[in-house]
């Protein structure tokens, strides 16, 4: 016999203590950088391009109303199937008041006062239609308005 005895070495086992740890730090992390989509838009929209563009700063004081065709595919002549969509459902001109009055009540007071309704119109709507909403919105007293579009090189 040899004066040498072999040993068996095996693998360590993997220490699974820190596991849950590291599975609860990745999830946590993409809690926090994922945002929800709040609204499903149901219409389609192509914003209008401009130069002069500024971004909005607090979000969580901006209500969405947004102005189009609806995305189920059945795009007839421009300007004739334009809908407005106020959160997931559509909506007429009149009712645009209302909307903009109860999304105003749920803010908090300093929001309220930052308040501002961002819409989101596409190129071809004809502006009988945005001015009907504007006039809402003058009856809901949301007098600070902004209109979404896409920034474009200034022409020369």
């Amino acid at each position: 016999m040899s004066m040498f005895k072999r040993r068996k070495y095996e693998v360590p086992g993997l220490n699974a203590a820190s596991l849950p740890d590291l599975i609860f730090t990745v999830l946590f992390f993409f809690m926090i950088v994922t945002h929800m989509q709040k609204v499903a838009v149901k219409v389609k929209y192509q914003v209008p391009q401009g130069t002069e563009l500024t971004r909005l700063t607090k979000k969580s004081a901006v209500t969405y109303i947004y102005i189009g065709y609806p995305s189920d595919g059945l795009r007839r002549k421009v300007g004739g199937d334009i809908r407005i969509q106020l959160n997931d459902k559509f909506a007429s001109p009149e009712d645009v008041a209302d909307y903009v009055s109860a999304e105003k009540a749920r803010m908090s007071p300093s929001d309220q006062q930052q308040m501002m309704v961002s819409i989101k119109a596409d190129r071809h709507t004809p502006i009988g239609l945005v001015n009907q909403v504007k006039r809402s919105l003058q009856q809901a007293k949301a007098l600070r308005i902004s209109y979404s579009a896409t920034e474009t090189k200034e022409r020369k």
